[in-house]
């Protein structure tokens, strides 16, 4: 690993242990060149994931830019942040348990929000209000009345 510091390849691992996600391993490294600490993080990755774009345009699948999406929605929302962790890891086991190596990014973004709506609504909202290019007041009110509970009549 690359000290972050100095740039020596280097380095030395002197702790190790799981993170608190439980689905990657945390290592507190050391660079003998420079005397700097840092910390790295370690992820299983069963399978190289790409994000396959309505334009049919292809990149990796960048499990950072999801979790900056999904942080950006829950912002001074009452979740932890390790109950984000973990929702993030979720929806990233879920995708490479698919079976496909080719993801429609649509189907990201309707797993993203199923899990957002069990999670938080308002985080739900916000994320799609983005993703489904809400333009004016009027997008939200229609998403929103889809998610009140329908009242009978005979009530």
């Amino acid at each position: 690993m690359r000290c972050p510091f100095c740039g020596n390849i280097d380095t030395q691992v002197k702790d190790s242990r799981p993170a608190e996600d439980h689905v990657s391993i945390r290592r507190r490294r050391f660079c003998p060149a420079c005397g700097g600490r840092f910390t790295t993080y370690e992820r299983v990755q069963l399978r190289d994931l790409v994000v396959v774009k309505s334009s049919g345009k292809r990149e990796d699948f960048d499990r950072s830019k999801m979790e900056r999406s999904i942080r950006i929605a829950m912002q001074k929302r009452p979740i932890e942040p390790e109950r984000i962790d973990q929702m993030i890891s979720g929806i990233v086991r879920r995708l490479e348990s698919m079976g496909e190596t080719d993801i429609p990014s649509k189907v990201i973004g309707e797993i993203v929000m199923e899990t957002l709506a069990r999670i938080d609504t308002v985080g739900y909202v916000r994320f799609a209000s983005v993703y489904k290019n809400f333009q004016e007041a009027g997008d939200f009110d229609r998403f929103v009345a889809e998610l009140r509970p329908k009242v009978r009549e005979d009530e």
